[in-house]
Parts: structure tokens; sequence; C-alpha cells
């Protein structure tokens, strides 16, 4: 059995089924191995041996980018995934970080590029007759190593959704067994055919969208993600499979219901951070079925849902996994529930997931050791994630360390508040965060993007509170912002840092406001309702 993405690729180079699909385009196995090993040749021999190998990729999803992480497997180096929506200084920061040599790119993102001091570093652009020329010249495929399953495959940052990126050294052995896991799990083989849409300089799209597929032998389809699109492609390409992070079931599910959704060849959906309400909707709209669990791009703490997961858990955590407060680094107390579901000791039962023996598969960000000794605290790994577990070992998000707010004198998470949200119909997608209070500690404001064709009027959203006996009335929002849509990343995670930001104001919506101690909200003097 292979033990890296390199041998698992090198089992794929007679196959003669589809590996890839690509508008009217397609490869087999065997065509792509080919491919991807020339291009690892050509960039092995105009890369500087003294340097580290590392190289970027600057694309979007695509045949180019399929084949640059297969070329970065099969020749032994490591694969820097540079996020693509990011401009300027940021970008050069990220390029800089992870030490590139050379960077891939295309006609598409090259403009990126301009202005920018990219001093010691070799621009390859897919999209000329130099690239064409240069791959074709190349010989057979010496690899730079024969690599280790703890060898660095790619590098992939951080979504930033808490500050700068990071650079995740992930390993070969982290995206074979993710692969290896999902591929078993639902049954994925030749016949199948994997839609991967999320961006693939991400950690969810390579280890839970490209390396099931590579580990079955399915057929990989590389597209950019289109809500309006997902249905048709998914028929067009005869999609089986999907992979998913953040948002994007909401975003499908805010399109028109058809009566003929369900016709379609689609059987799972795996992804995380999907609503209770999304995940029961999309599969009852779409006839599959949807496996949400929990996952970070440095994959050191892994819980899994199973059978029998209660209503907005995450599922059990593997073996190390626990809470714990990083004040007094002892395990948190066992949440305690009212007979209402509300917990009521989210003080002391409210902590940081954390993996007690040890890093798990995480290698280390790159390059930055004050990130490295931060997430690697008294032996064990800090997630900055926090949650609580049941006496019966289920566990809860909720939400960042950043997502603490201390509203008169009590502790509130973000996360249950949003799940209480999300149970109202008319809501799409909600992010709930802490805003200064006019004297001291947080307020909570919930920021608000309806379904299509939907309305919410202020007295609709108090009913629906005052009717949710598991919510605090100190968990009432305070601001409510009813907007468009949301800041999110690349990767359809809401920034709320920059909503944050912005404070208790509308933005480009409309602003509720609660007085203090009462029940009901009131449209903002001068902003329109």
């Amino acid at each position: 059995m292979a033990e890296t993405v390199q041998q698992l690729l090198r089992e794929r180079a007679e196959d003669d089924n589809t590996a890839v699909r690509y508008g009217e385009q397609s490869w087999t196995w065997r065509e792509h191995v080919a491919e991807a090993s020339a291009v690892a040749s050509a960039l092995i021999g105009v890369a500087d041996p003294e340097r580290p190998l590392h190289i970027g990729s600057l694309l979007g999803n695509g045949p180019d980018m399929l084949r640059a992480m297969a070329a970065a497997a099969l020749g032994g180096y490591t694969l820097c995934g540079i996020n693509n929506t990011r401009r300027g200084e940021g970008l050069l920061k990220d390029l800089r970080r992870a030490e590139c040599q050379i960077l891939v790119t295309d006609a598409e993102h090259r403009p990126l590029l301009d202005g920018l001091d990219l001093d010691g570093v070799t621009i390859l652009d897919t999209s000329t007759t130099e690239w064409a020329d240069l791959v074709a010249a190349a010989g057979p495929l010496t690899p730079a190593r024969e690599v280790e399953a703890m060898d660095t495959f790619m590098m992939i940052f951080t979504s930033g959704t808490s500050g700068d990126p990071k650079a995740v050294q992930v390993n070969h052995l982290m995206v074979l067994f993710s692969g290896l896991n999902l591929q078993g799990r639902f049954g994925l083989g030749p016949d199948d055919v994997c839609y991967v849409a999320m961006p693939l300089f991400h950690s969810n799209a390579v280890v839970a969208g490209w390396s099931p597929a590579v580990c079955g032998g399915s057929t990989i389809v590389p597209e950019k993600f289109s809500a309006s699109r997902f249905l048709p492609d998914v028929r067009k390409y005869g999609v089986t499979y999907m992979n998913y992070v953040g948002k994007p079931l909401a975003y499908v599910l805010a399109t028109p219901e058809l009566p003929d959704d369900a016709d379609n060849t689609l059987r799972v959906a795996f992804g995380n951070e999907a609503s209770d309400r999304d995940i029961d909707e999309f599969m009852r709209r779409f006839d599959c079925d949807v496996w949400d669990g929990f996952g970070s791009t440095e994959l050191a703490v892994i819980i899994t849902r199973e059978p029998g997961t209660p209503k907005g858990s995450i599922g059990k955590g593997f073996d190390g996994v626990a809470i714990y407060s990083s004040e007094t680094v002892t395990e948190c107390a066992v949440a305690v529930f009212d007979d209402h579901g509300a917990l009521t000791n989210a003080d002391e039962a409210t902590g940081e997931l954390v993996n007690t023996q040890g890093s798990g598969y995480f290698n280390g960000y790159y390059n930055d050791t004050s990130a490295n000794d931060e997430r690697m605290r008294h032996g064990m790994y800090w997630s900055g994630d926090l949650a609580y577990r049941d006496a019966d070992g289920w566990i809860y998000l909720a939400g960042r360390t950043a997502d603490w707010m201390r509203v008169d004198g009590e502790n509130l998470a973000a996360a249950p508040i949003e799940r209480v949200l999300q149970r109202l119909e008319a809501i799409n997608r909600v992010a709930v965060y802490a805003v200064p209070d006019e004297s001291v500690g947080d307020q909570v404001m919930a920021a608000i993007v309806l379904q299509d064709d939907a309305t919410l009027s202020p007295s609709e959203l108090e009913e629906f509170l005052a009717a949710q006996a598991d919510l605090s009335a100190k968990a009432w929002p305070r601001y409510v912002r009813i907007a468009a849509d949301l800041p999110s990343t690349a990767t359809n995670k809401v920034l709320k840092r920059e909503l944050a930001a912005e404070g208790a104001s509308p933005g480009n919506g409309v602003l509720w406001t609660r007085a203090a101690r009462g029940t009901s909200y009131a449209v903002d003097a001068g902003v329109p309702a």
C-alpha cells in the first residue's frame, strides 16, 4: 500500500480511467500522470538546487492546478498554494514567507503580481509558449527526492479569519490519511465523479476533495464554486461526490427550488461548518447524504460525526481531544443543560479544543516560530477553537477564542447564539460577534442575510427570540444588521473581524437596535427600513 502521495500517483500511471474533466476536455490518469511528470521534470530543471525547492502556484481550480499538485508529489518537492484572493503586499508577504523560488501562474492571475518586488522569484506563465516549450523539452522525471510520509507535500495558508495567514506544512501522510479515510467511508471508486469547487490552495479541497478522488481512482472535476451553476454542473458531469467548507450549502439553498432538484446523480456531500438546518434541507432537496465534520488546515484536532450525533454537536473527538481552560491548563467541566436545553455553566464548561497527546499530524507553520509557540503550549496543541462537551462526550463548538463576549458580567460564546438564530427560516446566513459596550465589556451584534425574497420585521424577530427557551436574555443581540451579504474569505468563512471593526453600524444594510434592558427592536433613525 502507498505510504506517500508520490507512491499513490505512480500507481495511477497506467490507469486509463478518466482522471480529469474540465469543460469539454478530459484526461485519463495515464495522461494526467505523464503530463504532471513532465511539469515536475521541467521545474526541477530550472530550479536553484542551493535553495529550498518550494514552487508556488497562483492558479484557479483547473487542469493547471491539478497538474501542479500531481507534479509536486511526483517530483518530491513542496508546492506552495498561494491564495489568489490576496492582493498587493499581502500576496507578496505570503510568497516571501513560503520562500518560493518559482511561481507558476497563468494569464488570469499574472496581473496580480504587477508592481510587486519579486526579486529572486522566477515567474512562469502556463498560458505562454515559453511554458509550453519548457515542458515539452523536459526529459524523463528524476524526482528531487524519494519522499517519506512526514515530508511536506504542500504549504497551505490558513484562511486568515483571525489574523495574517500562516503557512501550514501539510505532509504526505496527512493527505493520504484523509483521502483513504474518506474514499473508504464513502466507497469512492473509478465510477465516481468528484466535484472540487472549493479553492485548491486550501486544505479542505486538498484533503477532502482531491485526495479521496486520487485514492479511489475517481474522476476529478475542478471548478470555481457558483450557487447557480451547482446543479447544472452535477448533471453535466454526473457528479457523485462533492466537498465543501463554510457556507456553500446555504448559498445553493438560497437559489429558487424547482420540482426536479432531486433528479441528479449526487450521492454524498462532505465538509464542515454547515448548519443543522442547511444539512437537513440540502439532503431533502437534492436527495443525497450530507456528512458535516470538524477540521482545520492543521488537522491536529480530529472530530467526527457518527450516527446519533445530537443537533448542534460536531461529533466526538479522536483520542487526545479535550477541552481545556487556557488560564488554568486543566480540563473544563462537563456541560450542564437546563430543561430547555440551555447551557447553564458556560464559564466552567467552555474552553479551548486541544490535543493533549501533542501535535497530531501538524508539522508546524513554516518560517513562523511565534505562531508555532502559540499553538504548542504545555506539550499540547491549542486549536484556538472554543467548545464544550456534554456528559456523553458530544462536542459543541462555541466559536473562535476571539468569539468570547463579556455581557453584563457574563461570558457568552457566539456559536450557540448563531445556532439559535439559524432556526429562523427567513435567515440564510448569520454572524454573531462582539461590539464594545457604552461603559464596559461587550454587547452582542448579529449580521443577518435573509433568504432570497424573504422578509423579516423587528417584531417578527422579537417574537422568535422570545420563543427560544434555550436563549438567555443576555444573549439577545443588542444590534442587528440586515445585510445583503457578509464579508468572507475565499473559503467561504465569514470575516468577523471586518464586521466587528465597523462597530454598531448599518454598513451597507439596515441597523436595528434593542434598548439596553428591553426586548423591542427599532430601526435606527436616519437608516431606511
